[in-house]
């Protein structure tokens, strides 16, 4: 008789990992009857605000389709443990004799074989447990595959390098070549960690971690990124086998407004009444994720140029965090109690028969409503794959982290988004109301070679998740593996 196997997923306290996470555990015992999962979850990050938690873990982790199939279990790991810490990699480092004690809880078992620990991108410290457990350990990935090849590369350059600075390994362009993009990255678009010595070293350690596994899992498909995808299975490259599985959606809803009452339900209602009066891809849409906002100056200038280009809009709007409060370590933007507080005179009631402006946006229903002719956003992985199901064509404005690279890809390598700016400034720069109405009136243009290019890779995106699909292909093998 065959012995249940059984994998511990261990995801970045993070709502995109987590969704991510539950996503691929979904779609692993839907193809294998004898395959259980264990997602190890730090149920809440020390000393962010308390109605802030929702964006960290929500509801997603007790969808019904996934207990219903009663092969997906979650543990919470206490939340007093471990020192309080900033980030989400540092909080899980600090629970890993706690994670340790879990697995081994697991390993235990006699009615399953533990086969592997499938370890978030950002919590490679538990590659460690996995070692001293006698397991196989694998990365979830749930980024793209450019990035991922970008800091492998970039970690083998710098290791090979004697010390030297990412700057120095700049060439006479300040351009750096690395085999997953097709063209030299320019230094714009570096994540502005890797600028500093020791925060590229922090960054890095990662990578090496990464080298130490059975297989890395990318939240991409091989349609998508071809060039990059090839990159990593080069000999050269010294990458454990990479399996890309994506994309990984959940397009039910990664909404916190669901099944509320109040003034909350009721904008959800509100917003959805009025895209329905409005003609199909008419609409533009501009969200910026769960940390995206700007300060008041630039606030003005998408006004300004949301005004002049007179097209019908939804704008997500939200306030930056406040600083100085030393009780929160992790501060998220809110929405505006009075937006007109921070728009130019009278913008609301100028705009009232074409546009809408929000507060939080439930992104995914958003998306897949017909209306929605154009998406402005921050180029957050989820939100790109989120944009490419649903066939609407992204005007790349990143803010911070990796997104200025994932904006570089989609607008030069791949020719799937139009450019606003994206530079990694870490939104220290105003962009100019010129600039925004340009992208803007470039992402809505209904004849555009790169609309066309979104619908063809939408269409891929489907595909390659069906019966005979590179990336349903892919999981059977990763599923063969362990």
């Amino acid at each position: 008789m065959k012995i249940p196997a059984h994998l511990v997923f261990i995801p970045a306290p993070a709502i995109g990992h987590i969704v991510s996470t539950v996503e691929i555990a979904k779609q692993l015992v839907a193809r294998d009857d004898h395959l259980f999962i264990t997602v190890l979850l730090v149920t809440k990050l020390p000393a962010v605000e308390d109605d802030q938690h929702e964006y960290f873990i929500t509801d997603n982790t007790r969808d019904s389709s996934v207990s219903s199939q009663q092969r997906i279990s979650f543990v919470n790991l206490p939340e007093e443990a471990g020192p309080t810490t900033a980030s989400s990699f540092s909080i899980v480092e600090d629970r890993k004799p706690l994670i340790r004690d879990a697995v081994a809880k697991l390993a235990d078992s006699k009615a399953t074989r533990l086969a592997g620990l499938v370890i978030d991108m950002l919590c490679t410290a538990i590659v460690d447990v996995a070692n001293e457990l006698g397991l196989p350990s694998y990365i979830f990935h749930t980024s793209n595959a450019a990035s991922l090849g970008f800091m492998l590369d970039l970690q083998r350059l710098l290791d090979e390098s004697g010390g030297k600075h990412v700057a120095e390994l700049m060439g006479p362009a300040a351009e750096l070549v690395v085999p997953s993009f097709s063209s030299p990255v320019p230094a714009r678009v570096l994540p502005g960690i890797l600028l500093d010595k020791e925060g590229a070293e922090s960054f890095l350690r990662h990578a090496r971690r990464f080298r130490e596994t059975k297989g890395i899992l990318v939240n991409t498909f091989l349609e998508l990124e071809p060039h990059a995808l090839r990159s990593l299975s080069d000999s050269q490259s010294q990458t454990p086998p990479v399996y890309p599985v994506g994309p990984l959606l959940n397009l039910k809803s990664n909404d916190p407004l669901q099944g509320r009452g109040g003034n909350q339900a009721n904008q959800k209602s509100d917003i959805f009444d009025w895209l329905d009066d409005q003609p199909p891809s008419s609409v533009v849409f501009l969200c910026f994720g769960s940390m995206g906002s700007f300060v008041e100056a630039q606030v003005r200038e998408i006004a300004c140029a949301l005004e002049r280009t007179g097209l019908p809009f939804l704008w997500s709007l939200r306030q930056p965090p406040q600083e100085g409060k030393p009780s929160v370590s992790i501060a998220m933007p809110k929405d505006h109690e009075d937006p007109t507080s921070v728009l130019p005179q009278g913008f609301l009631d100028r705009t009232a028969g074409i546009g809408k402006v929000i507060g939080w946006a439930p992104q995914v229903a958003i998306l897949a409503h017909r209306a929605i002719g154009g998406f402005v956003s921050h180029c957050g992985w989820n939100s790109t794959l989120e944009s490419l199901w649903y066939d609407v064509p992204v005007g790349a404005w990143p803010l911070y982290a990796e997104q200025p690279l994932n904006a570089f890809e989609l607008v030069k390598e791949l020719r799937l988004a139009v450019e606003i700016n994206i530079d990694a400034k870490d939104n220290q720069v105003v962009v100019s109301t010129e600039e925004i109405e340009r992208g803007i009136r470039h992402v809505m243009k209904h004849d555009s070679v790169i609309r066309e290019r979104v619908k063809e890779m939408s269409e891929q995106s489907k595909k390659a998740l069906m019966d005979g699909g590179s990336s349903y292909s892919s999981l059977g093998r990763f599923i063969d593996q362990i």
